[in-house]
């Protein structure tokens, strides 16, 4: 281009890739991602966009940890093979370091954002889970399907949002809880104030059920992943101002 020539690049924006040179305009409130090569991309609805793995490594620069969890337990439970996104972040890129970690944290059977939550929060007090666990009766019947199981106890913790309050829900929840108490179960149910705001309201159930002494220093890793999280105002304003730059 008048005797000097511009290296052009991939360019992945939302709706697709683009051949644009390193020169292009910046447009304000967009962000792209330049590549030396094509990423890999899927053809979905007519329109080009990114493989599962490169929108997730793209993600992982800029969410904090507990964020990116969330956002591969929901592309794990949409179907995405867990293989595809270990091979992208397996990778020598920008953002494969934080998608490695989120994997190692991550599980296909969290069915909402906030059970996912409240199982990390059960990772970092060092006590093994297991979730969507069945509990049966003595006959060896379905009594429940519980969100975590404290494994090696008869305790189950589950995260109760608003669709908890209707009547009808509420009803069936009575008989629920009823049913789980004849069966010798616990059963403990959380708010998204608990998980964010009152962890250690957590934190002593968890140590009575396991009869062990309390120790607040298992949360230090819990409040590290909050605050860089964007269930706080300090990892919000963290990730406003990243996007921001």
């Amino acid at each position: 281009m008048r005797g000097r020539a511009r290296r052009a690049e991939w360019v992945a924006v939302s709706h697709g890739l683009h051949r644009r040179s390193e020169h292009g305009p910046v447009r304000r409130g967009l962000r792209f991602s330049r590549h030396p090569t094509a990423p890999e991309r899927e053809l979905h609805r007519g329109l080009w966009v990114s493989s599962p793995g490169e929108t997730l490594l793209a993600c992982a620069r800029d969410l904090g940890g507990l964020d990116l969890v969330l956002v591969v337990d929901g592309a794990l439970a949409a179907g995405v093979p867990q293989p595809d996104l270990v091979a992208a972040a397996s990778q020598r890129r920008r953002g494969a370091p934080a998608l490695r970690r989120a994997l190692a944290m991550a599980d296909r059977r969290s069915e909402s954002p906030w059970e996912t939550l409240l199982r990390v929060l059960h990772d970092c007090l060092e006590v093994e889970v297991e979730p969507q666990h069945v509990v049966s009766d003595s006959d060896g019947r379905f009594v429940a399907r519980a969100d975590l199981w404290l494994v090696g106890t008869r305790t189950i913790h589950e995260y109760d949002g608003g669709v908890h309050l209707t009547q009808t829900r509420q009803h069936d929840d009575l008989r629920r809880t009823r049913d789980l108490q004849h069966c010798g179960w616990i059963r403990n149910g959380y708010t998204a104030t608990d998980v964010v705001r009152s962890p250690v309201v957590i934190a002593r159930d968890v140590d009575r059920a396991l009869g062990r002494p309390g120790d607040v220093r298992r949360l230090t890793r819990w409040s590290a992943l909050l605050r860089e999280s964007g269930c706080t105002p300090a990892g919000r304003s963290r990730l406003a101002a990243r996007w921001s730059d």
